[in-house]
């Protein structure tokens, strides 16, 4: 098979393009990597050639030989679905989980996101916490959350509970709350260890003053869960601009009686009376 015409590769051009359109990826902004399933590598990989291998700048064990698929640093969202074998690559680590190599893409000398740690070890993280289900990790530039970064509490039930109460949907989309992660310089390990931390409890954290970072099964789903706290953001963006005090809200009595229709499990901690 043609790798371009693989159902994985085509979702995650597809992926990328959407939140161009979204406008969360300006210039170089944002990245996007997925972990390619047994089959799929089988499938495409008559195309494969052999890189030379180069470390990664974390040490992910529990992902050793496996292949993800991610963009390229200094690479453009907007180019991805034009240019797909300059803007993505296909990665092999090694049997150490130390080292990569490309294995398929960034043509002309392009190297993987230069915040490949933050993915791999969050990759490491859902893959060990959900036997394997998840395998999409997403940065990007969300507008409405990077905004209100710079006026709420760098907190993560200040964070969960104000989103919660914007939308309905959104305890039902990410009942486990949302976590934040202090600003820090972007592409190290501090920030990748500080993220993967969140990510045993969290699918979403919020990078302040930088983004947010989202995990999930599919692309669908993952997609999904970034766009439904953005949408939410921009309400609490909009409802701040209006007036900062709300005249009624969703309360924790009304969020218990939601968990217990919708069958989630909302922890009481972003439960608090205000």
């Amino acid at each position: 098979m043609r790798f371009l015409d693989a159902e994985f590769v085509q979702g995650f051009i597809r992926m990328a393009d959407d939140g161009w359109k979204q406008g969360w990826h300006e210039r170089n902004g944002g990245n996007l990597s997925y972990r390619v399933k047994e089959e799929e590598v089988k499938s495409v990989k008559e195309n494969f050639g052999q890189g030379e291998w180069k470390p990664i700048g974390t040490n992910v064990p529990d992902l050793a030989g496996e292949y993800f698929l991610v963009t390229g640093s200094g690479k453009y969202f907007r180019n991805v679905i034009q240019k797909p074998e300059d803007s993505v690559g296909m990665i092999e680590l090694d049997d150490q989980g130390r080292n990569y190599r490309i294995v398929w893409g960034l043509t002309g000398g392009g190297k993987p996101t230069s915040e490949l740690p933050s993915h791999l070890m969050n990759h490491e993280v859902k893959k060990l916490s959900t036997d394997g289900r998840y395998r999409v990790i997403y940065h990007a530039h969300t507008t409405n959350v990077i905004a209100l970064t710079f006026v709420l509490p760098l907190k993560d039930e200040v964070f969960t509970r104000e989103l919660w109460e914007m939308a309905t949907e959104c305890p039902v989309v990410f009942p486990a709350g949302i976590g934040v992660v202090p600003w820090m310089v972007p592409g190290g390990r501090e920030i990748a260890v500080a993220t993967s931390k969140l990510m045993e409890k969290y699918d979403v954290a919020i990078w302040a003053h930088h983004g947010m970072f989202a995990a999930g099964e599919d692309f669908d789903l993952t997609f999904g869960l970034m766009h439904t706290v953005e949408k939410s953001a921009e309400i609490l963006v909009k409802m701040l601009s209006m007036q900062p005090a709300k005249m009624q809200t969703i309360t924790p009595e009304d969020f218990r009686n939601l968990a217990k229709d919708f069958h989630v499990d909302l922890p009481e901690r972003f439960l608090y009376e205000k």
